[in-house]
């Protein structure tokens, strides 16, 4: 009898698939972004579009008096003006956790720059031209700023009668949450100690400052519903707090992710997706929105700033006893992720380090000042640079190497949290540090040359303010601890629909998640998995949509661990299918189609030893195999909110710094010289693109430990630096070399074992230029960021 068609009459062996899993392939939209063709969300348009604007407060506590929108409505080219009264259901505040977020203000305003009122027009300047109309009066009232001001008996609280989860646990209402964490017995174990320190630091608030607005364009559809393009970190999120404001079932709530220029947190909450819908809804036209970036620096949280005060004690071999600490987080004027903050920074509080008796509180509190949640590092960054300074000060008071005596009490896996989780994974805390530490140091005086000072080079740049006068070189190290993944009991999911057909006569994978990219390169590492697990040349990335199940926050470096885990188990529920309807087919033709391990690699159906049973598009011919499915990681658990006792993170991961820095003494002026990392990855799914997060997050720590900060006005909880002139960032001129050492040691409980990487290099390379900015003048610098006035005694 003959062969049907394409059934191998020879076995050959198979050429496996290029461009998977462990290759530093490109990112599909690498090419774009770098030659400016990448469509942005702000680059959205659609015919007879509106412009949206928002007013916003003034002031930042006070009573609105009275509201006047009639001048506004009556400019020409104005469509719609909307204030609290026009919102169409009684649901009429949101939040990612706590609904505590007015989506305008109602009688009263609790932060500058709040939203009190929308205007619709047919061109922007119409639009900011009718909002800056609309008469608002206010009473002002006194503004809580500080913990002092927040918990005092007599406080003025931020949110009268709070029913949330938290509340009933809480001593004070303007604490959004607390979380202690109480292991051993820190109280008996001090009076082992040899030494003890002791330190209050403090940290700033750090904006996310990523470079693409915040914008979005919402489409009423002819069914009642709404499309809204959108720059976020969450669609289903988003979804979930919009809906109900709408008063939409889900269904008629459709969200496509459009161009996301950076996020790094500050995209986790909401910014104008509801005021957006509602004027495209109001005006049944579709409207544009489009933050400048003044307004950008007030619509979006921020880092918690935070008071950190430590007690650590050693014995005098250089090993710890106990450590005490006290964190108090600004949340600011809503809750946004401040109670996930709470729990990170009380878990995390001592470092990678073994200390058996611990006593520990974090605190997050309601004030006026402006709101603040997720950022890259969400809490441990506050924490680690509090902890590392207090490593460095036991370090000196006991004559000990600061890197020995790191590595005397470094953690390995299966050591215990203060929080009772065993660390069961690896833990090569000093293995990164005695690899950061061997890394060559960077020549001295690299200014100088025959033809004099090279000025680049120094502090101060080409300002030109020195020549090497009074420049002294400083080095530093530290080393961080930072969870992966959502934390405390939360059902961390993704969501991936995986397709495999014949187009063109090709094997065609096609990956449809909701999984946001922001820049962190998941679209690339999604197809590198398929190509790995499906075999096939050519993948297809659908955009992200509502239209498949949730994919979680791009956050808590969690995407291509949860997502994709997603994509791996999709792919292979894909690939069972396909190997059924091979054997289905061809199963008579060949033993090893009942008796081999199959895979599919280059096309091609193959056994573990490398021979081809069939092309894959015979096997498929015209069929097409689809399926969608979710996949979840370990579960966690919440903390008792007495012990702090539980285990509730999935994966921790590990990087250490050597910062290099040379300080003109004299002036003040800091230039960082070298910031090496090492870093356990797990598996390094993208070496590129891996060294390329490792390189970010350690240049934004560069950015918070000596020039960014938010400054707001104690005495009226006004932001004073709302642009990029006044709220600095590095530039290339500012970021050093990065040398980056990259460890591979596998997680068993991860997808290609695997590690979240892209938060952690944010940790330890801020309290690494601390150290050595300390080494180099000897000062003890308890703040970040350092400025001039720090170093020189002006402050």
């Amino acid at each position: 009898m003959a062969s049907p068609s394409g059934t191998p009459t020879k076995i050959t062996q198979g050429a496996p698939t290029r461009g998977g899993i462990g290759e530093s392939t490109l990112r599909p939209d690498g090419t774009l972004k770098v030659t400016g063709e990448f469509a942005y969300s702000s680059d959205m348009w659609h015919e007879d579009m509106l412009w949206g604007q928002i007013l916003r407060s003034t002031v930042a506590h006070a009573e609105i008096v009275s509201l006047d929108t009639a001048e506004a409505l009556a400019t020409p080219g104005v469509y719609a003006v909307l204030t609290y009264d026009d919102l169409p259901t009684e649901v009429r505040n949101y939040g990612l956790e706590i609904q505590d977020t007015p989506v305008l203000a109602h009688g009263k305003v609790r932060h500058h720059g709040e939203p009190v009122a929308l205007v619709a027009a047919d061109h922007p300047e119409t639009a900011r031209r009718a909002a800056a109309k609309i008469k608002v009066e206010y009473r002002e009232l006194p503004v809580i700023t500080d913990e002092a001001s927040a918990t005092a008996p007599d406080a003025i609280l931020v949110h009268e009668n709070r029913d949330d989860h938290h509340a009933g646990h809480v001593p004070h209402p303007n604490i959004v949450h607390r979380q202690p964490i109480v292991r051993g017995d820190a109280a008996r174990a001090a009076e082992r100690a040899d030494v003890i320190v002791t330190g209050e630091y403090t940290f700033g608030m750090q904006d996310q400052a990523f470079l693409g607005p915040e914008s979005g364009l919402a489409v009423p559809d002819e069914d009642g519903g709404v499309h809204l393009y959108i720059a976020t970190q969450w669609l289903h999120s988003d979804l979930r707090q919009i809906a109900p404001v709408l008063g939409l079932p889900e269904s008629k709530v459709r969200m496509t992710l459009s161009g996301v220029g950076g996020a790094f947190g500050g995209r986790e909450d909401l910014s104008m997706q509801i005021h957006a819908c509602l004027l495209a809804l109001r005006t049944g036209k579709p409207v544009k929105m489009v933050y400048n970036r003044f307004e950008s620096f007030f619509g979006h949280v921020h880092r918690h700033p935070a008071k950190l005060y430590y007690e650590h004690g050693a014995t005098r071999d250089g090993k710890l006893t106990h450590v005490k600490c006290r964190i108090v987080l600004d949340g600011g004027a809503y809750a946004s992720a401040s109670p996930a903050v709470v729990g990170n920074a009380s878990s995390l509080s001592i470092g990678p380090y073994v200390v058996d008796d611990v006593d520990i509180e974090a605190i997050a509190l309601y004030t006026n000042n402006p709101p603040c949640g997720a950022m890259r590092g969400f809490g441990a960054v506050q924490a680690c640079f509090a902890y590392e300074a207090q490593m460095d000060k036991l370090a000196k008071e006991l004559g000990l190497d600061p890197v020995e005596f790191r590595q005397r009490n470094a953690m390995e896996q299966g050591a215990i949290m203060p929080t009772g989780q065993p660390v069961d994974s690896p833990a090569p805390v000093a293995e990164l540090l005695r690899r950061v530490k061997a890394m060559p140091l960077p020549p001295e005086r690299q200014w100088e040359s025959s033809e004099g000072a090279d000025v680049r080079q120094l502090p101060g740049g080409l300002s030109n303010t020195t020549h090497g006068e009074g420049v002294v070189r400083g080095i530093g190290y530290a080393v961080g601890i930072k969870n992966v993944g959502f934390s405390e009991g939360f059902d961390d999911y993704s969501t991936a629909r995986v397709r495999m057909e014949v187009v063109g006569g090709e094997p065609v994978a096609t990956v449809h998640t909701a999984m946001a990219e922001v820049g962190q390169g998941g679209v690339t590492v999604h197809a590198q998995i398929a190509r790995s697990e499906l075999g096939v040349a050519q993948v297809t990335i659908h955009p992200a949509d509502t239209q498949v199940g949730s994919a979680g926050s791009t956050s808590a470096s969690r995407q291509t661990y949860v997502t994709g885990g997603a994509v791996k188990n999709s792919c292979e529920l894909v690939r069972e299918k396909v190997l059924e309807i091979g054997r289905r087919k061809f199963g008579s033709y060949h033993p090893a189609w009942a008796t081999a391990e199959l895979l599919l690699e280059g096309g091609k159906v193959v056994t573990d030893g490398g021979e081809v049973l069939a092309d894959l598009v015979d096997v498929l011919e015209d069929e097409s195999v689809e399926v969608e499915a979710e996949w979840r990681h370990r579960p966690t658990e919440p903390f008792d909110l007495r012990t702090g006792q539980g285990n509730g993170h999935v994966q921790y991961s590990f990087a250490a710094h050597r910062a290099v820095v040379e300080v003109d003494t004299e002036l003040g002026l800091v230039k960082v010289i070298e910031l090496a990392c090492a870093q356990d990855v797990g598996k390094a799914l993208n070496p590129l693109s891996v060294v390329g997060q490792i390189q970010g997050g350690t240049t934004q720590g560069l950015g918070v430990a000596v020039m960014e900060e938010i400054i707001v006005d104690p005495k009226t909880a006004k932001v004073k630096n709302p642009s990029f002139t006044d709220y600095l960032i590095p530039t290339i001129l500012d970021t050093p070399t990065i040398p980056v050492d990259v460890l591979e040691l596998a997680d068993d409980h991860a997808p290609y074992g695997l590690r979240g990487i892209g938060e952690a290099p944010t940790l330890s390379s801020t309290p690494a230029v601390l150290a050595a900015i300390r080494e180099a003048t000897g000062l003890e610098l308890n703040r970040t960021p350092v400025r001039p006035e720090h170093l020189t005694g002006t402050a």
